[in-house]
Protein backbone atom coordinates (compact mmCIF):
# COMPACT_ATOMS: atom_id res chain seq x y z
CA UNK A 1 0.00 0.00 0.00
CA UNK A 2 2.86 2.16 0.14
CA UNK A 3 3.94 2.08 -2.96
CA UNK A 4 1.01 4.53 -4.15
CA UNK A 5 2.49 6.68 -2.25
CA UNK A 6 5.66 6.67 -3.98
CA UNK A 7 7.04 8.40 -7.14
CA UNK A 8 9.54 7.75 -10.33
CA UNK A 9 11.95 10.04 -11.47
CA UNK A 10 13.01 10.27 -15.32
CA UNK A 11 16.24 7.54 -14.31
CA UNK A 12 13.83 5.32 -12.91
CA UNK A 13 14.78 5.86 -9.04
CA UNK A 14 11.86 5.81 -7.05
CA UNK A 15 11.68 8.57 -4.71
CA UNK A 16 9.29 10.38 -1.97
CA UNK A 17 6.67 13.23 -3.02
CA UNK A 18 8.71 15.34 -0.45
CA UNK A 19 11.71 15.14 -3.01
CA UNK A 20 9.63 16.10 -5.93
CA UNK A 21 7.74 18.65 -4.25
CA UNK A 22 11.51 20.57 -3.71
CA UNK A 23 12.12 19.80 -7.25
CA UNK A 24 8.92 21.42 -8.56
CA UNK A 25 7.76 23.30 -5.23
CA UNK A 26 9.31 26.73 -6.57
CA UNK A 27 7.46 26.74 -10.13
CA UNK A 28 4.29 25.32 -8.45
CA UNK A 29 4.09 28.19 -6.23
CA UNK A 30 4.92 30.58 -9.14
CA UNK A 31 1.96 29.32 -11.16
CA UNK A 32 -0.33 29.13 -7.43
CA UNK A 33 -1.25 32.55 -7.80
CA UNK A 34 -1.71 32.48 -11.94
CA UNK A 35 -3.80 29.41 -11.21
CA UNK A 36 -6.03 30.28 -8.81
CA UNK A 37 -6.75 34.35 -10.44
CA UNK A 38 -7.32 32.21 -13.87
CA UNK A 39 -9.92 29.86 -11.88
CA UNK A 40 -11.55 32.91 -9.97
CA UNK A 41 -12.15 34.51 -13.99
CA UNK A 42 -12.99 31.44 -15.24
CA UNK A 43 -16.15 31.06 -12.23
CA UNK A 44 -17.44 34.34 -13.38
CA UNK A 45 -18.88 33.26 -16.73
CA UNK A 46 -21.43 30.83 -14.44
CA UNK A 47 -22.65 33.78 -12.61
CA UNK A 48 -24.05 36.57 -14.07
CA UNK A 49 -21.18 38.25 -16.67
CA UNK A 50 -22.53 36.52 -19.81
CA UNK A 51 -19.64 35.84 -22.50
CA UNK A 52 -20.64 36.40 -26.08
CA UNK A 53 -19.25 33.96 -28.16
CA UNK A 54 -18.09 34.87 -31.86
CA UNK A 55 -19.91 32.68 -34.39
CA UNK A 56 -18.81 31.43 -38.06
CA UNK A 57 -20.92 34.24 -38.94
CA UNK A 58 -19.40 36.72 -37.49
CA UNK A 59 -19.77 38.10 -34.14
CA UNK A 60 -22.27 37.42 -31.80
CA UNK A 61 -24.72 40.42 -30.99
CA UNK A 62 -24.40 41.98 -27.77
CA UNK A 63 -26.85 42.85 -25.18
CA UNK A 64 -27.38 45.80 -26.74
CA UNK A 65 -28.80 44.41 -29.86
CA UNK A 66 -30.40 41.64 -28.00
CA UNK A 67 -32.98 44.27 -26.17
CA UNK A 68 -33.89 46.21 -29.76
CA UNK A 69 -34.30 43.07 -31.58
CA UNK A 70 -36.50 41.65 -29.08
CA UNK A 71 -38.00 45.17 -29.53
CA UNK A 72 -38.72 44.78 -32.42
CA UNK A 73 -40.01 41.06 -32.41
CA UNK A 74 -42.59 42.90 -30.08
CA UNK A 75 -43.82 45.10 -33.05
CA UNK A 76 -44.24 42.34 -35.48
CA UNK A 77 -45.79 39.87 -32.94
CA UNK A 78 -48.59 42.88 -32.67
CA UNK A 79 -48.74 42.71 -36.58
CA UNK A 80 -49.02 38.81 -36.58
CA UNK A 81 -51.94 38.98 -33.61
CA UNK A 82 -53.99 41.75 -35.77
CA UNK A 83 -53.76 39.30 -38.62
CA UNK A 84 -55.06 36.42 -36.92
CA UNK A 85 -57.72 38.58 -35.37
CA UNK A 86 -58.84 39.77 -38.70
CA UNK A 87 -58.43 36.41 -40.90
CA UNK A 88 -60.83 34.93 -38.64
CA UNK A 89 -63.39 37.25 -37.95
CA UNK A 90 -65.84 37.74 -40.58
CA UNK A 91 -66.87 41.88 -40.21
CA UNK A 92 -64.63 42.34 -43.52
CA UNK A 93 -67.90 44.34 -45.64
CA UNK A 94 -71.61 45.29 -43.76
CA UNK A 95 -74.24 44.78 -46.36
CA UNK A 96 -77.76 47.01 -45.64
CA UNK A 97 -80.03 48.08 -47.95
CA UNK A 98 -82.67 50.63 -46.53
CA UNK A 99 -84.16 50.42 -43.11
CA UNK A 100 -87.41 50.98 -44.86
CA UNK A 101 -86.82 48.73 -47.97
CA UNK A 102 -88.99 45.98 -46.73
CA UNK A 103 -92.15 48.36 -44.80
CA UNK A 104 -91.96 46.74 -41.40
CA UNK A 105 -90.92 46.74 -37.55
CA UNK A 106 -87.44 44.84 -39.08
CA UNK A 107 -84.76 44.90 -41.30
CA UNK A 108 -82.26 42.66 -42.76
CA UNK A 109 -78.30 43.29 -42.34
CA UNK A 110 -75.38 40.76 -43.78
CA UNK A 111 -71.64 40.75 -42.89
CA UNK A 112 -68.89 39.17 -44.37
CA UNK A 113 -65.55 37.82 -44.05
CA UNK A 114 -62.92 35.57 -46.04
CA UNK A 115 -64.83 32.07 -44.40
CA UNK A 116 -68.50 32.68 -43.49
CA UNK A 117 -71.10 35.06 -43.95
CA UNK A 118 -74.21 35.68 -41.53
CA UNK A 119 -77.47 37.94 -42.21
CA UNK A 120 -79.29 39.42 -39.76
CA UNK A 121 -82.64 40.77 -38.47
CA UNK A 122 -82.68 43.96 -36.33
CA UNK A 123 -85.60 45.65 -35.24
CA UNK A 124 -86.24 49.46 -36.89
CA UNK A 125 -86.81 51.08 -33.29
CA UNK A 126 -83.74 49.99 -31.83
CA UNK A 127 -81.56 51.76 -35.14
CA UNK A 128 -79.87 55.50 -35.05
CA UNK A 129 -83.00 57.81 -36.26
CA UNK A 130 -80.60 60.01 -38.54
CA UNK A 131 -79.23 56.17 -40.10
CA UNK A 132 -80.83 55.83 -43.51
CA UNK A 133 -79.76 52.05 -43.70
CA UNK A 134 -80.13 48.89 -41.91
CA UNK A 135 -77.50 48.32 -39.14
CA UNK A 136 -74.98 48.63 -37.77
CA UNK A 137 -74.69 44.44 -37.34
CA UNK A 138 -73.30 45.16 -33.98
CA UNK A 139 -77.03 45.54 -32.85
CA UNK A 140 -79.13 42.90 -31.23
CA UNK A 141 -80.98 40.44 -33.32
CA UNK A 142 -81.54 37.20 -34.90
CA UNK A 143 -78.37 36.11 -36.67
CA UNK A 144 -77.75 33.61 -39.29
CA UNK A 145 -74.02 32.04 -40.03
CA UNK A 146 -73.01 30.03 -42.54
CA UNK A 147 -69.22 28.62 -44.02
CA UNK A 148 -68.72 29.20 -47.42
CA UNK A 149 -68.46 26.70 -50.20
CA UNK A 150 -65.37 28.01 -52.25
CA UNK A 151 -62.93 25.37 -51.09
CA UNK A 152 -65.26 21.88 -50.60
CA UNK A 153 -68.09 22.24 -53.40
CA UNK A 154 -66.78 25.50 -54.96
CA UNK A 155 -69.96 27.09 -55.24
CA UNK A 156 -70.72 30.77 -54.96
CA UNK A 157 -72.90 32.83 -52.15
CA UNK A 158 -75.76 34.76 -52.38
CA UNK A 159 -77.23 37.22 -50.63
CA UNK A 160 -80.11 39.62 -51.53
CA UNK A 161 -80.01 38.44 -54.76
CA UNK A 162 -76.58 38.88 -55.12
CA UNK A 163 -73.80 36.22 -56.11
CA UNK A 164 -70.21 36.27 -55.02
CA UNK A 165 -67.08 35.55 -57.21
CA UNK A 166 -65.70 32.77 -55.84
CA UNK A 167 -62.31 33.64 -56.99
CA UNK A 168 -61.21 36.60 -56.09
CA UNK A 169 -62.84 35.35 -52.54
CA UNK A 170 -60.37 32.30 -52.57
CA UNK A 171 -57.54 34.57 -54.25
CA UNK A 172 -58.06 37.19 -51.22
CA UNK A 173 -58.05 33.89 -48.57
CA UNK A 174 -55.07 32.53 -50.25
CA UNK A 175 -53.14 35.45 -49.86
CA UNK A 176 -53.52 36.24 -46.01
CA UNK A 177 -52.84 32.39 -45.33
CA UNK A 178 -49.97 32.92 -47.03
CA UNK A 179 -48.76 35.89 -45.14
CA UNK A 180 -49.67 33.73 -42.27
CA UNK A 181 -46.84 31.11 -43.11
CA UNK A 182 -44.50 33.86 -43.65
CA UNK A 183 -44.66 35.03 -40.23
CA UNK A 184 -44.65 31.87 -38.81
CA UNK A 185 -40.79 31.66 -40.48
CA UNK A 186 -40.49 35.43 -39.55
CA UNK A 187 -40.50 34.24 -36.12
CA UNK A 188 -38.64 31.15 -36.29
CA UNK A 189 -36.11 32.96 -37.48
CA UNK A 190 -36.03 35.64 -34.92
CA UNK A 191 -36.23 33.02 -32.16
CA UNK A 192 -33.13 31.65 -33.76
CA UNK A 193 -31.47 34.40 -33.57
CA UNK A 194 -32.27 35.18 -29.85
CA UNK A 195 -31.29 31.96 -29.14
CA UNK A 196 -28.09 31.25 -31.08
CA UNK A 197 -27.08 35.17 -30.86
CA UNK A 198 -26.61 35.35 -34.83
CA UNK A 199 -27.18 38.53 -36.71
CA UNK A 200 -27.64 36.36 -39.28
CA UNK A 201 -30.89 35.70 -39.08
CA UNK A 202 -32.40 38.96 -39.30
CA UNK A 203 -32.21 39.02 -42.74
CA UNK A 204 -34.32 36.13 -43.76
CA UNK A 205 -36.89 37.09 -41.13
CA UNK A 206 -36.71 41.08 -42.61
CA UNK A 207 -38.02 40.01 -45.77
CA UNK A 208 -40.64 37.07 -44.13
CA UNK A 209 -42.27 39.58 -42.56
CA UNK A 210 -42.02 42.69 -44.86
CA UNK A 211 -43.74 40.44 -47.33
CA UNK A 212 -46.14 39.07 -45.27
CA UNK A 213 -47.20 42.78 -44.80
CA UNK A 214 -47.38 43.53 -48.70
CA UNK A 215 -49.33 40.08 -48.93
CA UNK A 216 -51.89 41.27 -46.44
CA UNK A 217 -52.44 44.23 -47.59
CA UNK A 218 -52.97 42.98 -51.14
CA UNK A 219 -55.75 40.55 -49.64
CA UNK A 220 -57.39 43.86 -48.44
CA UNK A 221 -57.17 44.94 -52.21
CA UNK A 222 -58.19 41.80 -53.84
CA UNK A 223 -61.53 41.73 -51.19
CA UNK A 224 -62.54 45.39 -51.95
CA UNK A 225 -62.75 44.00 -55.71
CA UNK A 226 -64.64 40.98 -54.90
CA UNK A 227 -67.10 43.56 -52.96
CA UNK A 228 -67.47 45.35 -55.85
CA UNK A 229 -68.06 42.34 -58.25
CA UNK A 230 -70.93 40.98 -55.43
CA UNK A 231 -72.57 44.87 -55.82
CA UNK A 232 -72.72 44.47 -59.89
CA UNK A 233 -73.94 41.19 -59.83
CA UNK A 234 -77.39 42.56 -59.44
CA UNK A 235 -79.31 45.58 -59.19
CA UNK A 236 -82.41 44.46 -57.81
CA UNK A 237 -81.85 45.40 -54.15
CA UNK A 238 -80.25 48.57 -53.99
CA UNK A 239 -77.38 48.15 -51.08
CA UNK A 240 -75.56 50.39 -48.84
CA UNK A 241 -71.65 48.77 -48.18
CA UNK A 242 -68.58 49.64 -45.42
CA UNK A 243 -65.81 47.88 -45.03
CA UNK A 244 -66.13 46.89 -40.99
CA UNK A 245 -63.46 46.75 -38.13
CA UNK A 246 -61.64 43.19 -39.46
CA UNK A 247 -60.11 45.08 -42.28
CA UNK A 248 -59.04 47.73 -40.19
CA UNK A 249 -57.43 44.75 -37.97
CA UNK A 250 -55.77 43.90 -41.03
CA UNK A 251 -54.56 47.36 -42.81
CA UNK A 252 -53.22 47.68 -39.30
CA UNK A 253 -51.22 44.76 -39.26
CA UNK A 254 -49.94 45.23 -43.01
CA UNK A 255 -48.71 48.50 -42.01
CA UNK A 256 -46.68 47.27 -38.55
CA UNK A 257 -45.88 44.41 -40.31
CA UNK A 258 -43.82 46.15 -42.97
CA UNK A 259 -42.29 48.60 -39.86
CA UNK A 260 -41.15 45.35 -38.01
CA UNK A 261 -39.97 44.15 -41.14
CA UNK A 262 -37.90 47.32 -41.76
CA UNK A 263 -36.63 47.67 -38.17
CA UNK A 264 -34.82 43.97 -38.44
CA UNK A 265 -33.26 45.05 -41.53
CA UNK A 266 -31.74 47.79 -40.22
CA UNK A 267 -30.87 45.75 -37.23
CA UNK A 268 -28.95 43.54 -39.69
CA UNK A 269 -26.88 46.17 -41.12
CA UNK A 270 -23.33 45.47 -40.19
CA UNK A 271 -22.97 49.56 -39.42
CA UNK A 272 -25.33 52.30 -37.55
CA UNK A 273 -27.92 53.74 -40.63
CA UNK A 274 -28.11 57.11 -37.91
CA UNK A 275 -24.38 57.50 -37.77
CA UNK A 276 -23.75 57.22 -41.05
CA UNK A 277 -26.81 59.83 -42.36
CA UNK A 278 -25.97 62.24 -39.38
CA UNK A 279 -22.33 62.20 -38.38
CA UNK A 280 -21.22 62.98 -35.48
CA UNK A 281 -19.45 66.36 -35.48
CA UNK A 282 -16.47 67.46 -32.94
CA UNK A 283 -17.21 69.72 -30.37
CA UNK A 284 -14.53 72.07 -30.89
CA UNK A 285 -15.02 72.56 -34.10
Amino acid sequence: MWSTFLVTDEEGRTVSPAATGTVGGGAAGAQGPGGLASLMSGRSTFGGNKRRRTTSTGPAMSEAQEGKIKLAFFVAIVGVVLTVLGVGTEFWVELAPSKSFYNNQTCLTAHYGLWKGCTKTLWVADIDPERESCGPAELPGESNCTYFKFFTTGENAAMFQKTTQKNLNVAAAMLALFSLFLMVMGAICITMSLSKEILFFLKPASICFILSGVLVLLSIMVFHQSVVSFLASDHTIPLHHELSWSVSCIGCAGAILIIGGVLFLLLALPYSPWRRCLPQTDSSS
